[in-house]
């Protein structure tokens, strides 16, 4: 719902700069292109706001000091057998990864603690489902609203092309009046067209970029975690023997 609420309020703010910018800003030329340069700007804004808020999240993802410091001093605790001062860094760390790492650690204590006699495989078995777990919960977080991004920048190129149609129309129409072309006419259609071209896919250009890099990076730090979590299942798993 808090979602939702989200894309209402950025779409509704959006489309009000994105008027304001139309109507005061923008130069003659740019204007010709008509009501849909509007709604080309309304998308530029939404991908450009998305792109900033994905930034944030990531960051916020990779916690509060640096990840490689991070997974340094939490393999040094756990090669130690220092669980406690381990789950008490992740509390400090916070983001994804601490909270994935936290996860395992507090399976291991709750079953070191239970007294039950487990086999390695099964000791690591039951510590790697409490992580996939908390992965489960971490990964939506990070790869939200990335289908919004994609679908925007293709919404805008389709936006362009619909702008693109409208001008040759326009232009044609000029071109096939009785006797001399409407020359005014026929500079307006092709203005028309190809500014809306121009916005479409400089919008598009800036939401699949976006969507590739944050893709890139999601993997990246996913790909991260797992290396952080399998290295210190083996580790926890045979200190406990």
């Amino acid at each position: 719902m808090r979602q939702g609420i989200f894309m209402v309020v950025l779409i509704i703010v959006a489309f009000l700069i994105s008027f304001s910018i139309y109507t005061f800003m923008l130069p003659e030329y740019i204007k010709k292109g008509g009501p849909l340069v509007v709604l080309l700007i309304m998308m530029s804004i939404m991908v450009i706001t998305y792109i900033f808020e994905r930034l944030y999240v990531l960051r916020a993802a990779r916690g509060k000091a640096s990840l490689i410091s991070y997974l340094k001093e939490m393999k040094k605790l756990i090669d130690s057998d220092k669980i406690d001062e381990a789950m008490l860094a992740c509390d400090k760390q916070r983001g994804s990864c601490a909270n994935v790492l936290r996860a395992g650690l507090e399976k291991f204590k709750v079953l070191k603690s239970s007294g039950r006699t487990l086999e390695q495989k099964a000791a690591m078995e039951e510590i790697q489902h409490s992580i996939d777990e908390a992965m489960m919960l971490e990964v939506p977080l990070l790869e939200k609203n990335l289908v919004v991004l994609s679908t925007v920048a293709s919404i805008a190129t389709l936006v362009g092309l619909l702008g693109t149609t409208i001008g040759m129309i326009r232009a044609f129409k000029a071109l096939a009046q009785s006797g001399a072309p409407d020359a005014i006419a026929l500079s307006l259609g092709i203005s028309e067209a190809l500014i809306n071209t121009a916005g479409g896919l400089l919008t598009a250009i800036m939401g699949i970029i976006a969507y590739n890099y944050f893709a890139t990076r999601i993997d990246n730090f996913t790909y991260m975690i797992s290396e952080a979590t399998y290295s210190m299942i083996q580790t926890i798993t045979t200190n406990k023997r």
